[in-house]
């Protein structure tokens, strides 16, 4: 049973991403951009939270999918110990809206200035939103522990990679190859947590259309 799901994003590397780290867990499931029912539809992300983030995007592109489509949204963002957890919701516009990776870093790194690596602790959070045609909610909330470099490192990935090293690591998420960091982020924990409550339903749903299974 193959199941299509739409990715809430028009961003590129996110969607990437997802298809990569999904494709590890089964290869019955089929991610497509929103570019392919005309474009994510213009969203404010002005809520409190990542679930309510989420949940917004996922209800605006759910209006634009074919009857039978169900839809991923996600929202995540990096949130660091010594500043009470900034950037969080806000990471991808916390140097103002519009802001570029580049700008968001540099402030981050400005308000941690002087402080000692051991202080320095932060966490990758995504939760993702899974939307059924019928307007059934799933969440999964995923997690990756590590802290802040004093300076950036690396050419991949995207947004923070550059100044997050995750636990257990001497590099940034920017220096590891993408199939580690597939394996490891905070991404990754949250599909992986989508892909295991698929499987299950999968086995005990032989057809489905809310699912988009064709």
């Amino acid at each position: 049973m193959s199941m299509r799901f739409f990715l809430a994003t028009g961003n590129r590397h996110k969607l990437e991403e997802v298809v990569a780290i999904l494709s590890t867990v089964s290869p019955e499931i089929r991610v497509e951009c929103a570019d392919a029912v005309g474009g994510m539809p213009p969203v404010e992300e002005g809520a409190a939270s990542f679930v309510d983030n989420a949940r917004l995007k996922a209800r605006a592109l759910a209006q634009r999918v074919p009857e039978g489509a169900a839809v991923i949204a996600d929202d995540s963002g990096l949130c660091v110990d010594f500043l009470d957890g900034e950037p969080g919701v806000c990471s991808s516009r916390y140097a103002g809206a519009g802001a570029s990776d580049e700008a968001n870093i540099c402030l981050l790194l400005e308000r941690l200035e002087g402080v000692p690596l051991e202080k320095r602790t932060a966490h990758f959070r995504c939760v993702i939103v899974l939307l059924e045609p019928g307007g059934r909610e799933r969440v999964f909330d995923g997690r990756c522990h590590g802290r802040i470099a004093a300076k950036p490192s690396g050419r991949g990935g995207f947004g923070y990679d550059p100044i997050f090293v995750p636990s257990d690591h001497d590099v940034s998420f920017a220096q590891l190859p993408a199939a580690r960091k597939n394996c490891i982020s905070h991404r990754a924990a949250a599909l992986r947590k989508l892909a295991e409550w698929l499987a299950i339903f999968g086995r005990s749903v032989s057809s489905d259309r809310d699912l988009g299974s064709h």
